[in-house]
């Protein structure tokens, strides 16, 4: 039996890229100004802005309908479906999965419903979507693809740097007294997402420029034939610095290809503008 594949906007990518992938998104969403905007409505580069100017933003995750919805379509042609979800160590957005098919798997009883749990964010979700779409693409098997899966999230490397801490503060990541002195030092958080699918600090560098060659020194211990490999980048509004840490990792790992997106709005609601993220697989998260 034939199945589809059914993510978050969680993933970044875009809505062309899913639609190219033959992938449908559920939508998080955010308030932002006093309204509430699906993820995939807002202009990335105008909310930045708006959150330079000071505005908060609060997030919300997809509900079970949402996804019931969405399963429903493909369900209806008789298919099988793979749900690949944003981290549960982030969101109830996987949750809310579950739940939808737990559902629906009594009014479909001939049809497979695997929900999976990425524990990814951002652009590391998008990227193990990316690649299980292609296989589904040239035809391969829903075992063979959830076999990948199950194989790659464990090595898929996710590091993060932010350029204003404050927003790290207003979600309770940081103390404000560590945002503070901090911001004065040009300390620049280098984190990653670890085997639970939490985003945890690693490290700190003085400056921009320091906390991406800590991305490159990470790829560099890590990184499993990189010269093999696609490598995602994603950015909250700061196309240069991801171009220039493209740059880097072409030059460092003569990788065969870099994909640079957005941190969408319902990630970049808690990094910020700034934030700058490198994903690849590796011997370890």
């Amino acid at each position: 039996m034939s199945f589809s594949i059914i993510t978050d906007s969680s993933c970044d990518l875009s809505l062309q890229q899913a639609k190219n992938l033959g992938i449908a998104m559920v939508q998080l969403s955010v308030e932002v100004n006093g309204a509430t905007y699906a993820n995939d409505q807002l202009d990335y580069p105008v909310f930045y802005q708006w959150m330079r100017d000071g505005a908060s933003a609060k997030t919300f995750a997809a509900n079970p309908e949402q996804w019931a919805a969405e399963m429903k379509k493909v369900l209806d042609q008789g298919k099988d479906v793979l749900v690949l979800a944003f981290s549960s160590g982030l969101s109830n957005t996987c949750q809310a999965a579950n739940i939808a098919a737990e559902e629906l798997r009594a009014d479909y009883p001939e049809c497979r419903i695997v929900v999976m749990d990425t524990l990814c964010a951002s652009l590391g979700e998008g990227m193990i979507v990316y690649f299980c779409a292609k296989m589904c693409q040239q035809g391969k098997s829903l075992d063979e693809v959830i076999a990948y899966a199950e194989k790659n999230l464990p090595k898929l490397a996710h590091w993060f740097t932010v350029d204003d801490l404050v927003y790290l503060k207003r979600g309770g990541r940081i103390s404000a007294t560590t945002a503070v002195v901090g911001s004065l030092l040009n300390i620049k958080p280098v984190m990653h997402v670890d085997d639970a699918g939490k985003l945890v600090s690693v490290s700190k560098a003085r400056g921009r420029k320091a906390s991406i060659e800590a991305m490159i020194a990470s790829m560099k211990r890590s990184a499993i034939n990189p010269s093999e490999q696609e490598v995602f980048i994603s950015h909250g509004d700061c196309l240069k610095d991801a171009e220039y840490l493209a740059q880097r990792v072409k030059e460092e790992f003569s990788v065969k290809a870099v994909h640079i997106g957005y941190v969408g709005a319902v990630i970049g609601a808690h990094s910020g503008p700034g934030t700058l993220a490198l994903f690849f697989y590796g011997t370890e998260r």
